[in-house]
């Protein structure tokens, strides 16, 4: 697949790059262009992002920071067996549990949250960061949710993570999610005060926390271009037509 030609692969984590060291050179800078395009898709064009990532698999499969990766860009296109399988043999590799959170949430994917749940509790969340043990909470919660256990859920969620005013990275996230399943528990003045916090907390717009807060409030937002064509149309249709009063005219000639 093409790559553009100011895409080096030194734009890579230094991390990446010293594990593709045990690669031959140009094989090395080959894998490492790969994965930049990964990483610059995958967001905007998951599929293409996808494709790149087979691309570096095939050259090496060996490199966890390959197969990881492969994972997320399967995981971006919701081929989550794929994904699973890709962190896993990741996790092999390195010995990591940082992957944990979102392996539980590849087993949500599909459609088995009670596995999600069970690796919840298991010790390797124990070892996880903050930032993990937060994700792992948002995947529990919405595992919980896939069962119907709503309430749960929202217990799930609560923690001092939730209730500290300090901005974290996984702020806007939690907040949202909290919100969202109150408003699913039909308790809108708390859904609503939540979602209020998220968009507070939300300085790169992660969430789209401000259109929910504005379908609460019954606004609509329609597209200005669209609307204008509306618009002209109308104009013409009522062009077109005569009104009433010279239908009465037309009549009585």
């Amino acid at each position: 697949m093409p790559i553009p030609a100011d895409v080096t692969g030194d734009e890579i984590d230094k991390d990446v790059r010293q594990e593709l060291m045990s690669l031959p050179k140009t094989l090395a800078e080959d894998v490492a262009r790969n994965l930049v395009m990964v990483a610059k898709l995958i967001d905007e064009d998951p599929e293409q992002a996808y494709a790149y990532s087979r691309i570096a698999l095939r050259l090496a499969s060996r490199v966890a920071a390959v197969r990881e990766a492969a994972g997320f860009a399967a995981y971006a296109t919701q081929k989550y067996a794929e994904a699973l399988a890709e962190f896993r043999a990741a996790r092999r590799m390195t010995g990591s549990v940082e992957l944990w959170p979102v392996m539980a949430d590849c087993e949500r994917g599909l459609g088995r949250p009670e596995r999600a749940m069970a690796m919840a509790g298991e010790p390797e969340v124990q070892k996880l960061d903050k930032a993990g043990q937060v994700e792992m909470r948002l995947v529990a919660a919405g595992a919980r949710r896939d069962m119907g256990q709503l309430d749960a859920a929202i217990v799930t969620l609560q923690s001092p993570e939730l209730a500290s005013n300090s901005i974290q990275p996984w702020t806007a996230r939690l907040r949202y999610a909290y919100a969202d399943a109150l408003l699913e528990a039909g308790r809108e003045d708390e859904a609503r005060e939540w979602f209020a916090k998220a968009l507070e907390a939300d300085k790169d717009g992660s969430t789209d926390a401000s259109d929910r807060l504005a379908e609460m409030d019954g606004v609509e937002f329609v597209d200005a271009a669209v609307t204008d064509e509306d618009l002209d149309a109308d104009a013409e249709d009522d062009a077109d037509e005569p009104d009433a009063e010279d239908g009465d005219r037309s009549d009585q000639r």
